[in-house]
């Protein structure tokens, strides 16, 4: 599939959650079998064949896309999640939102020191999320290889801030504006 194929596949919500915002609802990519299945082998295609040890998915598209290309990569899987809904111990890393800041975790033996993870989430924006993720996944040793998300909103500069962290950012289709 093409960019313009993924762009036709995800609905756009117009004013949704705020006025003037255009949410880009990958939800109806999900429910076709054909576009779920084509992004997901374009999120894996760089690391076919490569030792990736876990895939960790930022709550909750993430969960769903993570999962699918850790399974298509045989690698495990790490929820990264909002602060209180994990159930063992866990260990936190502060982010910052659009309009103030939120926490998120993952389990304290999520990620082994060494192992190489690679972040999925469905879109980056702004890029809080993602690079909360990553300086979170970064504390506990691991060697986070690259982002990759379906939607990249590009005016919106989140995955320069991921790439001057040093992970490369892997995206399917750029949008632009809000």
């Amino acid at each position: 599939m093409t960019p313009d194929d993924f762009a036709a596949a995800i609905r756009t919500i117009p004013d949704y959650p705020k006025p003037g915002i255009l949410f880009r609802d990958i939800t109806t990519l999900l429910g076709d079998p054909r576009a779920f299945r084509a992004a997901v082998d374009e999120l894996v295609q760089p690391w076919a064949g490569a030792k990736i040890d876990k895939v960790a998915g930022i709550e909750a598209r993430g969960f769903i896309l993570g999962g699918a290309v850790a399974h298509q990569l045989s690698a495990g899987f790490v929820p990264i999640r909002k602060k209180g809904k994990l159930p063992h111990q866990t260990v936190r890393m502060a982010y910052v939102l659009e309009y103030g800041q939120d926490e998120m975790e993952m389990h304290v033996d999520a990620v082994a020191p060494g192992e190489r993870v690679l972040l999925v989430d469905d879109l980056v924006a702004t890029g809080g999320t993602a690079v909360g993720a990553v300086k979170l996944l970064r504390a506990m040793g691991a060697r986070v290889e690259a982002a990759c998300f379906i939607v990249d909103l590009p005016d919106l500069g989140g995955a320069d801030k991921i790439r001057a962290m040093d992970v490369p950012v892997r995206t399917l289709v750029a949008f632009s504006g809000h």
